[in-house]
């Protein structure tokens, strides 16, 4: 291939603009493996970046997407061979290193994962970023000792990536869930998913009382701000909230009563430089307890040129479950 499509976003005297554009190989980084890309993932922070909404990219220009999956067409490193299907998550990619939303990448071999089985390179994207960090707070919750019989697990922001795969995930586990969300649409998609209750976000959203009825024994957290100042104060003694997302807000306009009252924890979930070892085990998670089936109606599959126009509809949380991008559609 002479020359491969990229969404390339700059910003200079015309201003800050992500358009799709044709590269030649000698753009690439120098690094020490290519892949030919074939899926990318849409994520919330991949909508920040390609609408400038958030300083999410730190050098111009530069390919978006924090997630890819493809074959490797070039490899120095003795770990990956010419032919391997292997995936990418996070390591800056798509924010600081040119990322996935292109048809080749030149990465490093420390940033790679072979394939999982039994994922194809799709079903790998369709999880993506945001189901393997769902998977890191399903077993934050367990290496917590927080177990299916302690009481309802309450999932914010649950008709989003990280969060409808929280659902599955939880659900097959035997925790009886409950999802919060804005989209009243959704609430029979949701049950469907494995919620056995769906709530409003305003529920959770407007209050700001320190300490509340005990409701949950865990939370997965997606949302932030007064979303996850609530959740604490609704958590049961001894219980864990995992907070994994900012969508409402950075802000945590919470009291320390639940922490010194309850006793409960607070586990912040990084996925970005998660070692090797937490990766592995998520995604074993993933391949065991998340149903394939289900999986496939959480995805809508978009070409490179559908990216820049359906980033806002992200951003106003106007779409649902995953967005895989065929990048040589």
């Amino acid at each position: 291939m002479t020359s491969f499509k990229a969404i390339l976003v700059s910003k200079d005297d015309e201003g800050y603009q992500a358009r799709m554009t044709s590269l030649s190989p000698e753009q690439l980084p120098k690094e020490p493996i290519e892949v030919a890309v074939e899926y990318s993932t849409l994520n919330y922070k991949d909508a920040l970046a390609i609408t400038g909404e958030s300083p999410i990219i730190r050098h111009f220009p530069l390919v978006p997407g924090i997630d890819l999956a493809g074959l490797v067409t070039k490899s120095e490193d003795p770990k990956f061979k010419v032919g391997d299907a292997v995936m990418l998550n996070g390591w800056g990619v798509g924010e600081s290193k040119w990322g996935g939303m292109s048809q080749r990448a030149a990465v490093r071999g420390e940033w790679l994962l072979p394939l999982p089985e039994p994922f194809s390179t799709k079903e790998a994207m369709a999880i993506g970023t945001a189901g393997y960090t769902a998977a890191l707070c399903v077993l934050a919750l367990k290496q917590h000792n927080i177990m299916p019989a302690d009481g309802d697990v309450l999932v914010t922001g649950a008709s989003g990536g990280v969060g409808s795969i929280a659902v599955n995930l939880l659900s097959n586990l035997g925790y009886r869930v409950v999802a919060s969300t804005g989209k009243s649409s959704e609430v029979d998609w949701l049950k469907r998913q494995g919620a056995a209750d769906v709530i409003d976000r305003t529920e959770l959203s407007s209050s700001n009382r320190p300490l509340a009825a005990e409701r949950w024994s865990g939370v997965v957290d997606t949302v932030g701000s007064h979303t996850l100042a609530s959740a604490c104060a609704s958590t049961q003694y001894g219980g864990v909230v995992t907070a994994c997302g900012l969508a409402q807000g950075m802000d945590f306009p919470a009291t320390v009563a639940p922490f010194i009252l309850r006793g409960i924890t607070l586990v912040g979930i990084d996925s970005v430089y998660c070692s090797k070892e937490r990766r592995f085990q998520a995604w074993d998670l993933l391949a065991k307890y998340l149903e394939r089936t289900a999986l496939q109606q959480l995805v809508t599959t978009i070409g490179l040129d559908e990216v820049s126009e359906r980033a806002p509809d992200m951003l106003a949380g106007r779409l649902k479950g995953r967005i895989v991008v065929d990048v040589n559609v």
